[in-house]
Order: C-alpha cells, then structure tokens, then sequence
C-alpha cells in the first residue's frame, strides 16, 4: 500500500514538471516556413507542331512520284512529290518560241523605221529651181533656191556674160513680161505653169515622210506589246511547271500524305501537310473563369504521361479571343510554347499544363488548408499549436496562392498550427 502511494506521488511530480507541452489535439500540424507562392491554373492538352504547312500542286496532273511518307523528317527545299509534266513543258517551249518570233518581228519592225526617217530627211533640203528665160543665145542660166523660200528664181542668159538671178514676185502678184535685148518678151515663171510651193517637191515629200514615220511608230509599238505578251505567258508556263512539284519550305516533319503514286490531283488541292516539330507546342483549353487571368508571356510547366515527375519550362504564346461552348462551359483555347522542345515527342501526345498566373519568392507562407478566410480579403484566422494549447489568431494575408497562402503580419517562420481544422 505504501509503495502505491510513493508511485501516484512520483508520477504527478513528472507531470508537473517537465517542458514539452500536452497534446490537444488529435489533427495534423504544420511548420509556417518561407518559400514561393503560385497561382496557377492547370488544364490538359495535346502536342502539336508550332506551325503547319498544307503544300499542293499548282497544277492539276496525275501523280509520278511521291518520295516521303507520314512520320519522316525532311529538310527545307526537298523533293517530296511531283506530278507528269509533260503537258506543262511543251507549254513552256512554245510560249519560248513565240517571245523569240515577237523579239524577231520587235528588231525588224525598228530597222525599218529608221531606214524610212534616213530617206525623209533628204526631202527637206531640195530647193526650187529658176526656168530659164528665151534670151536667143544658147547659154542658159540656173538660179538656186532653197526649200523654205516662196519666191521662184529666174535665169537670164546673156553671151558673154555671167548669169544672174533676178527675184519673181509671188504667183499671187500681177507681173508685166519682161522684155530681153533682143526685143522679144521673155517668158516668166507664172505663165503657162500652175502654181505650185517653193522648193520643188518639197510639200509631198514632206507629207509622205511624215505618214511613213507613224506607220514606223505604230508598227514598233505592236511589235513591243506582242513582246510583253509572249513574255507573260512565258512566265506564266514556267510557274505552272515549278508547280508540278512540291517542294519542303521549312523542316519537319511529314503527317499526311493525301494520294498515291498514279492518282490525279488539282490544282491547289493539299496534298503534303507537313509539320514544324522543331516548335512543339501544347494546344490546351481553359474555362472562362481560368483564361480571364491568362496572357501571353506568362511562365508555364508541362509533364508528358510518358515521363512521370519530369517537368518541361514553357511559356503562354497565344490566348484565343473568342471561345467555344463546351457543354455547360465556355472555353478558350491556349498555346503554350516549350522552352526547350523535350526530344522524342509524338504528335498528339497528351500533356498536363500548369501555368502560372501570379507568384512570390521567399514568402513567409501557411498551406491554404490551415486558413479560414473572413470577409475581408485581406485577413484569415489561424489555429496555432502553443504550449498552453491551441489558441485562434488572426493574420494578414498577401499573396493568395493554389496552395499556399503569403501571411505579412501574425505568424514567425518556425510557428506551428494546425493544418486543418
């Protein structure tokens, strides 16, 4: 009985006396530390190349070659497949042989326009030429005129002595004849001849080599438009032929091929579509309440199902502005780009895409499940773990997160509370 008594003694003193606080409580606790605080939202996707290129014929034809296949990798300006151009190439040295007939036709039409100006230019410099007057003496004088003068000139022969030249008035002006040594009037100019333009031939001539110069003209101008228009279906023969083959204007990666080997395709129908894997992306959806606080530049972590607790920095490129009903749900579509495209990737392969709205480094943080928010957002109350017992305090919240919650004011680093209550 004594020694009973001794052990009740003994086992109260312990009680009384030791430091570590009693358990009052049977729920999980939690350490107040630092570390970041994120708020993200999280969807699903699949990978897709950055960009695609859907590549045709520009001609319509039957298929000769295909030389790749879906799922090979090409480089830029590769071969993939061409069509029979026989048709197309005998259009190509026709349209040549016409521009070498209208180039032809171009450099005579010109050298015969310069051979009629040559000749026409020899008109202009013909004078009028004097009639020599019945002067009974054998000798005969010839007065010169130049082309541009009205007057006609007239010659008077004397034996003996040197021709001269004497000045007819206009043929518009009464003349009296003229009488010579011998006594006979000498005849003039005007009488028994029609009236006709100083120097000689020179109006027909004139007026015959002006409608030779237009005809030149005209003639070299149909010659250059036939040129222009041999050399535009020139061109347009050689861009046909171009088409009948379909070449890779970027590297990547080949994922459908739309014909085989014998089949007939139109002009501009895709035939190769071919992917950019160089630039894989993850196209995701997210709902209206989510894309809101979604723009493009934020900082992102994709996981691929194929490599589990392995994750891959990217980044949001695109924010789809209008979105698609989904059910119940509107949603709006997202690209994120890789930082650093992960090798060995399928396209279509699925993917988990976390993206981060907003975070703080080194906050002094409380995980979101040991908080009760108020109504006003700017606080939250606490059940902190002291050794007296659990006591409720109230805290000033910063930064809210998915997971944790910023506490500015209230807690120390190293406080325990109680994780959820």
């Amino acid at each position: 009985m004594a020694g009973a008594v001794v052990l009740l003694a003994s086992a109260a003193g312990y009680a009384l006396t030791r430091t570590e606080p009693l358990p009052t409580g049977s729920d999980p606790v939690a350490w107040v530390d630092r570390g970041e605080v994120v708020l993200a939202v999280a969807t699903t996707g699949v990978l897709q190349p950055a960009q695609t290129r859907s590549l045709g014929f520009r001609a319509a034809g039957k298929v000769s070659e295909i030389r790749v296949r879906p799922g090979d990798e090409v480089s830029a300006g590769q071969v993939l497949a061409r069509i029979d151009a026989a048709t197309v190439q005998d259009r190509v040295v026709s349209a040549r042989e016409a521009l070498g007939e209208a180039e032809a036709d171009l450099v005579k039409a010109g050298k015969t326009t310069n051979g009629q100006s040559q000749s026409g230019g020899d008109c202009g410099g013909t004078g009028g030429s004097g009639t020599s007057a019945d002067t009974g003496s054998s000798t005969s004088g010839t007065g010169a005129g130049s082309g541009g003068t009205s007057g006609v000139g007239v010659g008077v022969g004397v034996a003996g002595a040197t021709p001269t030249a004497t000045a007819v008035p206009p043929a518009s002006a009464t003349t009296s004849p003229t009488v010579g040594p011998s006594g006979h009037p000498s005849r003039s100019t005007q009488s028994d001849q029609p009236s006709r333009p100083a120097g000689g031939t020179g109006q027909s001539c004139a007026s015959r080599t002006g409608q030779s110069g237009d005809g030149g003209t005209d003639a070299v101008l149909r010659a250059q438009q036939r040129v222009t228009a041999a050399k535009l279906v020139l061109a347009e023969a050689e861009e046909t032929l171009a088409g009948t083959t379909i070449t890779a204007p970027i590297s990547g990666k080949v994922l459908i091929v739309a014909g085989v080997v014998g089949s007939t395709v139109g002009s501009g129908s895709a035939f190769i579509t071919l992917g950019d894997v160089g630039g894989m992306a993850v196209a995701a959806s997210f709902p209206e309440a989510d894309a809101g606080q979604l723009v493009t530049g934020l900082a992102a972590t994709v996981t691929l199902g194929d490599r589990p607790g392995e994750e891959f920095t990217a980044r949001v490129t695109q924010v789809d502005p209008v979105g698609t009903v989904s059910g119940q749900m509107v949603r709006y579509g997202v690209l994120v780009n890789f930082d650093q495209v992960p090798t060995d990737v399928l396209v279509g392969q699925s993917a988990n895409v976390r993206v981060k709205i907003k975070s703080v480094a080194g906050a002094l943080r409380v995980p979101s499940s040991a908080v009760r928010l108020g109504t006003d957002p700017a606080t939250a109350t606490v059940l902190v773990r002291t050794p007296g017992g659990d006591e409720q305090r109230q805290v000033t919240v910063g930064q809210r997160g998915d997971q944790y919650l910023e506490v500015t004011f209230g807690l120390s680093e190293g406080d325990q509370i109680v994780a959820s209550w």
